[in-house]
């Protein structure tokens, strides 16, 4: 399945991984910036570790969708309310050595709502990773939202999609308040994804074009 991935989207997209820290062997919350319906796809493609997503419960509306996104270990969970099933479904993964992939913001973010440019995130990844007791990888993915131009798509305009993986973010000492260790885990994770993505400007050569533009700003180059 992800061989699959990996090749149609390398149909519309020239993908440059950027390993600064291996991520941990063990359990982990994979943490990054959401900027177009195409970086589950992405990140899933070019990840080291296999992700179990967490995803909004309305993908599981029909009869398919649900079979084919519980067959990809997504984890469904209500963003309006106090979903403690994936909570705890999302636990049981992590305590057996897997992976939980989050998108903090909630959401897809451009612009100064992004966490890139610093934005407040909400709290779900580092609440999965105090009540576990185990890292959050930060990872920022830039371009992928070029893929809504379907001009982009032509073999000879191939979007450049850069990714980049941090260095872990380790929990807090055991004893640790789970609400302390909470909170100082999502200012670790905040600050470091923009630290994340000045060391991908530098790395890659990046340019302001390349930080998270809205699908319609996209849609409308040529």
């Amino acid at each position: 399945m992800v061989g699959s991935l990996r090749l149609l989207l390398t149909c519309g997209a020239k993908v440059r991984r950027v390993v600064f820290a291996k991520p941990p062997g063990g359990a982990f919350v994979m943490a990054s910036n959401h900027i177009s319906h195409f970086d589950p796809p992405f990140l899933s493609g070019w990840f080291p570790r296999k992700l179990d997503w967490i995803a909004m419960s309305a993908l599981f509306s029909t009869k398919w969708s649900d079979r084919g996104f519980r067959w990809l270990d997504v984890i469904p969970v209500d963003r309006d309310g106090d979903d403690r099933n994936a909570l705890r479904e999302a636990m049981r993964r992590l305590e057996g050595g897997r992976v939980i992939g989050v998108f903090p913001e909630g959401g897809i973010r451009d612009g100064e709502r992004s966490m890139v440019a610093g934005a407040p995130v909400r709290g779900g990844a580092a609440l999965l990773a105090a009540r576990a007791r185990c890292p959050i990888v930060p990872v920022v993915i830039l371009g992928s939202e070029r893929l809504y131009n379907a001009r982009n798509w032509l073999p000879w305009r191939r979007a450049r999609v850069t990714i980049g993986i941090g260095a872990a973010i380790q929990p807090p000492p055991p004893g640790t308040a789970r609400g302390a260790a909470r909170e100082q885990m999502e200012r670790e994770l905040s600050l470091a994804i923009v630290r994340l993505k000045d060391d991908l400007f530098r790395r890659c050569a990046l340019s302001e074009d390349d930080l998270p533009h809205s699908p319609q700003e996209r849609m409308a180059e040529r």
